[in-house]
């Protein structure tokens, strides 16, 4: 059931709730948690919805919506209430706000916090440069952003790096949990030998591939080198140096990696890019800080540039370098989960 409530107020959509409420229509009780939603009011909102409508059937929660309108229109709210089948297992609580008030999300989100619960923000799109200090991070336990989405993906990981606050995470660490599962399980067979170096591969803007590079340098603590490639989307390969040989994961496709180590049998491994709906239920287990990103962050510093061998001199042509450029300008507009 969708509920449009035009030109309304925070009180309004309260009452409104309580009604709901006392009908019977939807439960208020058992929310543990607050999510809220920072988007611009724009095609993909419904995207950032629908994953959190789905994160709640394991995290029921109330879902508060702020969408950014036009800042040239008159001050105004149009809220929405959603329950039933159109909310998962939460009430959800678009606020539309234009004018000057798209800047005043705050307000219009204190007011709707379920009591005693925490509060998580979660920002789908371009996020704020410190999360803590924005004005809807300030009201949050737990901050969520997502570099991939932003326009310099690498440039908003170190941005965040110096800027990190204990609740801080980002969807592109938490698409790299089964790169690591893996690489930790690899790592506990034999041969049991020092680690002389490792190498991660990906493309240029892939900021998981950047957060897994730097995860491996700060606990490896041998040179990890950072490898540029546009063979495909996201991390590609990753490799780690052994005296008796190196263990490989390699992931061509984006679905299927295959994992070679000496001693050991060659295994193909599913290692599809998990996609926000994922990564959202992922992160609402915890609500902790989470001291394992903040180390790959400080490893980002650590990095040194590789470089991938050609595999043909086209590599190096004009016309392979218009190419590419013409495929980064198509997908700029909507950009797939890249781990």
């Amino acid at each position: 059931m969708i509920i449009d409530l035009p030109s309304t107020t925070t009180s309004q959509l309260n009452k409104k709730l309580v009604e709901i409420r006392e009908r019977g229509g939807a439960v208020a009780l058992g929310r543990v948690l607050t999510l809220v939603i920072a988007a611009e009011d724009d095609e993909q909102l419904e995207d950032a919805i629908d994953a959190a409508n789905e994160a709640s059937r394991e995290h029921p929660s109330r879902v508060i919506v702020v969408a950014k309108g036009t800042r040239r229109a008159a001050p105004r709210i149009d809220g929405q209430i959603r329950v039933g089948g159109d909310a998962g297992a939460s009430d959800v609580i678009v606020l539309r706000l234009y004018g000057p008030l798209a800047n005043q999300g705050r307000s219009a989100v204190i007011p709707l916090l379920l009591p005693d619960t925490p509060t998580v923000t979660w920002w789908p799109g371009k996020g704020p440069k410190a999360p803590a200090q924005d004005q809807l991070g300030q009201l949050a336990q737990r901050r969520i952003t997502d570099a991939a989405a932003e326009t310099n993906p690498i440039r908003a990981l170190v941005s965040r790096s110096k800027t990190y606050v204990d609740g801080d995470t980002d969807l592109a660490w938490t698409r790299l949990t089964n790169w690591r599962a893996q690489l930790v399980a690899a790592l506990d067979l034999p041969p049991y030998e020092p680690i002389t170096g490792a190498s991660v591969t990906g493309e240029a803007d892939s900021p998981s591939t950047e957060l897994l590079a730097g995860w491996l340098a700060e606990y490896l603590s041998v040179p990890v080198k950072r490898v540029k490639t546009t063979e495909a989307q996201g991390i590609v390969a990753v490799r780690i140096d052994r005296p008796s040989g190196p263990i490989e994961l390699h992931r061509p496709d984006g679905k299927t990696g295959t994992l070679t180590q000496p001693g050991q049998p060659t295994r193909r491994i599913a290692l599809h890019r998990r996609d926000n709906r994922d990564c959202l239920i992922e992160e609402l287990r915890r609500l902790d800080p989470d001291e394992i990103y903040e180390a790959a962050l400080r490893g980002l510093t650590k990095l040194s540039p590789g470089r991938k061998p050609a595999r043909g001199s086209d590599r190096s042509t004009t016309a392979s370098k218009k190419t590419r450029e013409t495929t980064t300008k198509s997908t700029a507009t909507k950009k797939k989960p890249e781990a």
